[in-house]
């Protein structure tokens, strides 16, 4: 969310950061609705400071045996103003706080400018794309042949896109996550957690996905959501807390199982797991104080960038550009991972740093000296445990349709060197 300040302070420079997400100007709405806010706090504080006077002047009345009844009269009036005032403040409050939390975050400069992925920057790449030398089939051709990919059942038991998994072909998704989390919480400094796959509507808020993204996301009976991802309860961990600087940064990490409705993507990647309602992620999140968070998107990036490599994968950095960039991200590198099955580039991980835009939502500051500053917030994924079985079937796989499996993964896998 934003900070009414920069908007009422420099509101040009506000709306030429909209439009580079392609909003409309709206900073002056919002200043508009912003003086009335604070015209109607005033006139309330006004109010209640004159009956307060009136209240001591009709006691000094009483008590020398004066008429009060004109003193009281104007009493009823302040009142009433007061009353009123008071319950047309929390609408236009509501007002003002709604249009803010609406908006995308601002962009860093460096960002580059375009409408949708066309324009995103490739700033390098880890190998060569590579064709087999007989016919590429993908994920899905190899792991039915297998006998260990099966979409009808799961269709049966759930609907579409949902796919079950069996024998070894489960037990290398398993193999992913874990090694994956090992790397992590052994090497790159992040602590593992288990989070709760529930979570209440002011930790969805407090990440973004509430209320923009409502349609997004699975709602309980009673009111709770399926966590998208696990960057939602990682993150809300320092919600409402005032951290010491020695605590930062904080790095923490989950294997968890992510839901999304996948709402607006109908037809898209209807075949495989590449799009699925339910599927498992590595998460990392970082808390950060303000001038640490650049080097720690760098940090988090490499970390990610490890996974691939460690698993004999191609795969390329992008910046992502202006129209691509998520609604809280500040700056987002997508790692892209090349599919021979596919021929194609597909995205695997999102490493993104928000600066303070989720830190407003959930009152999460670092006290420095005497004042207390907001956090940064930065996620990724490190990384997407079914676009990475995705990409080790089709970059491992083999003439006679058994897959290789890479060695990091062998000691999770018994010792076995192929799939099949």
């Amino acid at each position: 969310m934003h900070d009414i300040r920069l908007v009422r302070t420099n509101p040009e420079a506000f709306d030429a950061a909209m439009a580079r997400r392609g909003v409309a100007p709206v900073a002056s709405s919002i200043v508009a609705l912003d003086a009335r806010v604070r015209d109607a706090q005033t006139r309330v504080q006004g109010l209640l400071a004159e009956r307060n006077e009136i209240g001591k002047s009709v006691g000094i009345a009483k008590r020398k045996g004066e008429d009060t009844a004109a003193l009281e009269a104007r009493g009823r009036e302040v009142a009433g103003g007061i009353a009123a005032a008071e319950a047309a403040l929390p609408e236009q409050q509501a007002e003002l706080k709604g249009i803010l939390e609406s908006l995308p975050n601002i962009l860093d400069p460096e960002v580059p400018d375009g409408p949708d992925e066309t324009a995103n920057v490739v700033l390098h790449t880890h190998g060569e794309p590579r064709m087999p030398n007989f016919p590429a089939r993908e994920h899905f051709e190899i792991g039915e042949a297998l006998g260990m990919m099966d979409f009808p059942t799961a269709a049966k038991l759930a609907g579409a896109r949902f796919v079950v998994l069996k024998g070894a072909l489960a037990r290398l998704e398993r193999a992913l996550g874990q090694w994956m989390l090992d790397l992590h919480t052994t090497e790159h400094g992040y602590t593992e957690h288990v989070v709760p796959l529930l979570v209440n509507d002011a930790t969805m808020y407090g990440t973004g996905q509430l209320p923009k993204f409502a349609e997004d996301l699975f709602t309980t009976t009673d009111g709770r959501y399926l966590i998208p991802t696990a960057e939602v309860p990682l993150t809300n961990l320092v919600r409402d807390e005032i951290l010491q600087p020695v605590q930062l940064p904080i790095r923490a990490t989950a294997l968890s199982p992510c839901f999304r409705s996948e709402a607006g993507s109908a037809g898209r990647d209807t075949r495989g797991m590449l799009r699925q309602h339910q599927f498992t992620k590595v998460e990392l999140v970082s808390i950060t104080a303000p001038d640490q968070s650049d080097a720690e998107h760098e940090r988090m990036t490499q970390a990610a960038e490890r996974v691939l490599t460690e698993l004999g994968l191609t795969w390329r950095r992008v910046f992502l550009c202006s129209g691509d960039t998520g609604f809280g991200a500040a700056r987002t590198y997508d790692l892209e991972v090349w599919l021979p099955g596919q021929k194609a580039w597909r995205e695997i991980s999102s490493c993104s740093n928000c600066r303070d835009f989720q830190a407003r939502r959930m009152k999460a500051r670092v006290k420095t000296g005497k004042d207390n500053l907001l956090v940064h917030t930065l996620n990724g994924s490190g990384v997407a445990v079914g676009r990475a079985l995705i990409a080790v079937l089709e970059t491992h796989q083999n003439a006679d349709g058994s897959v290789a499996i890479p060695p990091v993964l062998r000691p999770y896998m018994a010792g076995a060197e192929r799939l099949g």
